[in-house]
């Protein structure tokens, strides 16, 4: 007759399993990401939580909850905060209402091309950022590509400011953003993203702004002909952790994460790459009018205002702001 399996040792058993062989305790982490799974940004943290895995033997593995389905992006942020997701991949726009260092990267034109937002973001500048963001309960890990955002509408293409005055364009809620259509000329229209199609369609605003995977996956180039590229904003988005997940690792297991994420961050750069050019293509053949702005020192001008009332409100930025600004 088999005797029954005493309580304790059953314990003891699942214990010793989830210990695993190196004697760490086995962690699955959650992740929240608002894109949809076949999206560079998905790819990319898909790859993150692979390799993480590989890297640990199994001691730490992860999830990642596509399409926004763990809530809001700000809800996430503060849900980060508090240690209830471990990680995600935020834009550093959203982020910059709880982290003043990540709004930095807001500022229109702070950055002079994408290149030169991959190395700064990737040394000093990006380093900066991650200090801030720990003081926030926030561990910056990579920062991943989300491309320049530029102008479209369907009235006509945007060549100089003069072209944006009395123009309705619907921005990110985030004074920075506001600021800069005034600048401009234009009326700023803080709406929510899934609302922009119809209220181009209707008259209630002439456009918005975004980069081209955004632009063609909503069929916003169906209702707005008209894409002028600016660059005016290279934002990029963080791949984050609950700084109190982060501090609960080993340090060779802090290695392993950041190795991970740093290796995916050069594979999404590399996929978003691709689906822009992909994009573009899309958008051109739908019979958009794509004109580049070669001269963009008008509305760099312009800009002086929001880069004042921003430097009144956060003096303490100033030197980050300048480390950008000066960098080649």
């Amino acid at each position: 007759m088999t005797k029954p399996i005493n309580k304790f040792w059953a314990g003891a058993m699942g214990v010793a399993l989830a210990f695993g062989a190196t004697g760490a305790m086995a962690k699955e982490l959650r992740g929240w990401n608002i894109h949809v799974e076949d999206y560079p940004v998905s790819h990319g943290m898909e790859q993150f939580v692979a390799e993480v895995a590989d890297k640990t033997g199994g001691e730490i593995t992860g999830k990642v909850y596509h399409g926004g389905v763990l809530g809001s992006q700000p809800d996430a942020i503060e849900q980060l905060r508090l240690g209830a997701l471990d990680f995600g991949v935020f834009s550093l726009g959203p982020m910059g209402q709880a982290v003043p260092e990540a709004n930095v990267v807001s500022l229109p034109f702070i950055f002079k091309s994408i290149p030169q937002m991959y190395e700064l973001m990737d040394g000093e500048v990006g380093a900066a950022i991650d200090a801030g963001m720990q003081k926030k309960g926030i561990k910056a890990l990579a920062f991943y590509d989300a491309g320049a955002r530029s102008f479209y509408n369907s009235i006509k293409p945007v060549n100089e400011p003069a072209d944006v005055e009395g123009m309705k364009v619907r921005v990110m809620n985030n004074d920075l953003f506001v600021g800069m259509i005034e600048s401009l000329g234009g009326n700023a229209t803080p709406m929510a993203f899934g609302e922009v199609y119809q209220s181009i369609k209707t008259g209630v605003v002439d456009g918005a702004e975004n980069n081209p995977p955004s632009y063609e996956s909503t069929n916003h180039f169906q209702v707005a002909q008209y894409y002028s590229l600016s660059e005016h904003l290279i934002i990029p988005e963080c791949l984050c952790m609950s700084l109190k997940t982060w501090e609960s690792f080993t340090p060779e297991q802090q290695e392993a994460v950041k190795t991970a994420a740093m290796d995916s961050a050069m594979k999404q750069r590399e996929l978003w790459q691709a689906r822009e050019a992909a994009s573009m293509e899309k958008v051109k053949e739908g019979g958009v009018e794509v004109n580049t702005i070669e001269d963009k020192a008008a509305f760099q001008a312009a800009m002086a205002p929001v880069y004042e009332q921003y430097l009144a409100a956060s003096p303490d930025m100033a030197d980050l702001v300048k480390m950008i600004q000066s960098a080649e």
